[in-house]
């Protein structure tokens, strides 16, 4: 995906999640509706102090327009190259790092091979995995993942997502991360 599509895209969906009008932002921003329209297809190249006005009208950092949306779910493998620190008696490989203003719940959990559909949370939920024993699917309902032991997943929880096991004895760590309304 191009700049101009990244761009395009992201103005898109963060003027549509803060329920502004395309008039509304372009007024703000100080362009023309034309203009705006042609960004959000991806077919402007806009300036910098517009990308400016546009983040500064949907007060947003700049960067939320600049950078390509995180994938819908992030895993990692056992056997992954990770940053990794060791001090006299503890070593740690980070698995993920979310940033989070809001409460963070953790939670042992076990998953049967029934399985389960879970409804979308509330916006901005994250959940992240740690699977310690065992082999299940989880993940967004249209882009689920398999985990072994040691592989961990991060994902959006706002959207439809599936925990599946697959035979007996699936045991993880499961982090709820609510952010600050």
């Amino acid at each position: 995906m191009d700049m101009a599509q990244v761009v395009g895209g992201n103005v898109q969906r963060l003027r549509s999640a803060a329920g502004i009008s395309l008039a509304d932002l372009a007024a703000a921003g100080g362009i023309s509706k034309t203009t705006l329209h042609g960004i959000e297809q991806g077919q402007g190249n806009p300036t910098l102090s517009t990308l400016w006005a546009l983040a500064t009208a949907l007060h947003v950092p700049l960067g939320d327009l600049l950078e390509a949306p995180a994938a819908p779910a992030e895993v990692v493998r056992a056997a992954d190259e990770r940053p990794y620190a060791r001090g006299a008696a503890v070593g740690a490989r980070m698995l993920h790092r979310i940033p989070v203003h809001g409460t963070v719940e953790v939670y042992e959990v076990e998953i049967d091979q029934a399985g389960q559909d879970s409804a979308a949370h509330l916006p901005g939920v994250q959940e992240c995995l740690v699977l310690t024993s065992g082999r299940i699917t989880t993940g967004p309902a249209d882009a689920p993942a398999e985990l072994a032991a040691g592989d961990s997943i991060r994902f959006d929880g706002a959207h439809p997502h599936v925990y599946r096991g697959h035979g007996g004895h699936n045991r993880g760590i499961l982090l709820m991360l609510y952010t600050e309304r």
